[in-house]
């Protein structure tokens, strides 16, 4: 009698979800590897490796409790369609020192702008709307720009005095009412340092935090050259610590904006600067920014697209809807001014300007009379209605003259360049005044507003 023979498969393959499981694994596991060898970086940045140096102790030595790197943003995009190409560190070094040379010979004989000086009841003026569109067109070098410091700015007199010895490329942050980390610049090369200024300003409540934590340390900076005294420096960073009771606004991020955008002033003998928002983190060498996206594109200030808004009225609308400014009524008075004085949405009428919202978060600017000027107008914008940037920005850019020169670089380029960290949670959630209801648009809100015009274009819904 011929027996059966029963032969059963594995019972490790009769589970169809783990053969399926198997299945994904395989697939996927090779795009995994090549993802985690190759450095998604590389693709927005091309990089030459810096020369060989001692290996070098990190910057600062962070207590455990003070988390500064915490609470990082992930970066979604890996892909740029114009990679930017960094040159060879010697040759930025002396790119750069051989054009701060020459600046600094032509200042003299280059046009540079007057500003107006004096005493007033606010820090820029507080200028009616005619007044402060009466300096968009400056052909009268003679003529005098208001351009703050009407109020005085509490900068301590050690540090005033080492912010004017700051004659090539300034690199600057501010942390205000503690609402960031202070956070260490990576990628330095290994002479950034000593040819770049590091500043940071910070107000008491900051100050007091950085104390707890036992942060704050005096020392000799002799990194940099400084002689005589102390000063406070924590990693790259020369830390300022605005006098208490002298800051001219009440809003932190008013005070944050008058670093952000007046650099020109606080460091008038700098030829280049590079702002850096506090939630950001460097991640490539400031030198080489300069070098790739200013000086190598010949323009005054370079800053990136944002991520998804190309429109203001786009901005104006995610600014009330994600309450980054309190004040819903007073954006929508903003953007009827503007709407009423000319600004349009974007189009390709616009170009070489990409895009009408930037992500302000880093700017790199080359100091002279076009930035200057831009800087200026822009910041009497955001004391007469709100410190968001983004909405003054393609309303001055549009209507000064002379015009400035701005390479808008992809936002691909900008999440390689840095890193960005949520802010510190505060209890009441920030924004600049009183929380409201955020209302969705209607075609009977617009009807007869100046925004109706700029709205219907934005939409493509314009007979004109």
């Amino acid at each position: 009698m011929v027996g059966w023979v029963r032969v059963r498969s594995p019972p490790v393959l009769e589970s169809k979800l783990l053969c399926l499981s198997l299945l994904y694994l395989l697939t996927t596991l090779p795009l995994a590897l090549y993802v985690s060898f190759s450095d998604p970086g590389r693709r927005c940045l091309r990089l030459l490796p810096f020369p060989a140096s001692p290996a070098k102790a990190a910057l600062f030595e962070y207590p455990p409790g003070y988390g500064e790197h915490k609470h990082a943003l992930p970066v979604p995009r890996a892909h740029c369609s114009s990679p930017v190409a960094f040159a060879d560190y010697k040759i930025v070094l002396e790119d750069i020192s051989g054009l701060c040379r020459n600046l600094s010979a032509s200042a003299s004989r280059s046009p540079v702008l007057r500003y107006q000086i004096g005493r007033r009841d606010t820090f820029a003026g507080n200028l009616s709307t005619e007044k402060r569109r009466s300096f968009f067109t400056h052909t009268d070098n003679q003529v005098e720009i208001p351009c703050g410091f009407f109020k005085e700015f509490p900068v301590p007199e050690a540090d005033r005095l080492a912010m004017e010895k700051c004659r090539g490329v300034v690199v600057a942050s501010a942390i205000l009412n503690d609402y960031d980390k202070i956070r260490q610049p990576r990628g330095l090369g290994p002479e950034t340092l000593a040819t770049a200024c590091f500043f940071m300003f910070i107000d008491d409540a900051t100050h007091r935090v950085l104390a707890r934590h036992g942060i704050l340390t005096a020392t000799q900076d002799a990194r940099r050259g400084g002689g005589g005294g102390g000063v406070t420096t924590v990693g790259a960073w020369r830390v300022v610590t605005l006098r208490a009771g002298g800051l001219p606004y009440e809003n932190p991020a008013m005070n944050g904006v008058i670093a952000k955008h007046l650099l020109h002033r606080l460091f008038p003998n700098a030829r280049f600067s590079v702002w850096v928002d506090a939630k950001m983190q460097l991640t490539a060498d400031p030198l080489l920014l300069v070098h790739a996206l200013l000086v190598g594109k010949g323009v005054d200030v370079a800053v990136s697209r944002h991520p998804f808004n190309l429109h203001t009225m786009e901005e104006a609308i995610a600014t009330a809807r994600w309450r980054k400014w309190g004040d819903v009524e007073a954006i929508r008075a903003q953007m009827e001014t503007y709407c009423a004085n000319g600004l349009q949405p974007w189009s390709p009428s616009k170009l070489p300007y990409l895009s009408d919202v930037p992500d302000t978060a880093i700017i790199i600017r080359r100091h002279g009379l076009a930035s200057d000027l831009f800087s200026c107008l822009l910041f009497n914008e955001l004391e007469a209605f709100n410190p968001r940037d983004q909405l003054a920005f393609a309303y001055v850019r549009d209507q000064m003259s002379p015009k400035v020169s701005i390479n808008m670089f992809e936002v691909e380029v900008f999440e390689h360049i840095a890193i960005e960290y949520r802010h510190n949670l505060k209890p009441d959630g920030g924004g600049g005044g009183k929380q409201r209801v955020t209302m969705m648009a209607s075609s009977r809100d617009i009807a007869g507003s100046s925004c109706e015009g700029y709205l219907l274009k934005m939409w493509g819904e314009s007979t004109e």
